[in-house]
């Protein structure tokens, strides 16, 4: 079996599919239960089809990185149009000190494929860490408010960084390991 090099869109579901507040009459304010509680949650129709879109253009894979874990194909994914994803095990307890619990099995899974995270809750120390990961290659964090959620701008600016590993492989340069300057990653 062929080793997948795909790159990887990485969503995390509170604070970027589900901010703060709804952003507007087009978004849909339900309930949706992760681990036997019920929250109240607000989503946009429209994030499926535009991330289907940046996964379909870019070659990359879309994967969960949420601690909704499986609930995340079960409660949000059907409403906002996607289909069933993998799930990293963000929850599996594999933690380090200073770093978001989400950041070790995030690296952990990777298997130093390029990806795009979006998220809300990552820090310089969660950069740092995946910087210095023997399992972890290109990356770049997508910062996402969390009072308004992800928005075309996030989509655009992952499809940029995206693209840029396919035009680093046709000029026939060196990849770069992206991730190692700026406050975003890379």
């Amino acid at each position: 079996m062929t080793e997948d090099l795909r790159p990887l869109i990485l969503l995390d579901v509170d604070g970027v599919l589900n901010p703060w507040h709804k952003q507007g009459p087009h978004w849909l304010s339900v309930k949706a239960t992760c681990d036997g509680v019920t929250y109240p949650v607000v989503l946009n129709p429209e994030h499926g089809p535009m991330l289907l879109q940046l996964a379909q253009e870019t070659g990359a894979e879309l994967v969960w990185a949420t601690t909704w874990a499986e609930a995340a194909n079960q409660e949000i994914g059907p409403l906002i149009g996607l289909p069933e994803l993998p799930v990293i095990p963000v929850n599996s307890g594999a933690g380090a000190p200073r770093v978001h619990p989400k950041t070790p099995p995030v690296a952990a899974y990777v298997n130093r494929r390029p990806f795009v995270w979006f998220d809300d809750d990552l820090e310089r120390a969660d950069r740092i860490y995946l910087k210095t990961h023997d399992n972890v290659d290109r990356f770049r964090i997508i910062d996402v408010g969390p009072r308004k959620g992800l928005r075309a701008l996030h989509v655009e600016q992952a499809a940029a960084w995206l693209t840029s590993l396919d035009d680093s492989q046709e000029a026939g340069r060196p990849l770069i390991r992206r991730g190692k300057t700026g406050s975003t990653g890379g």
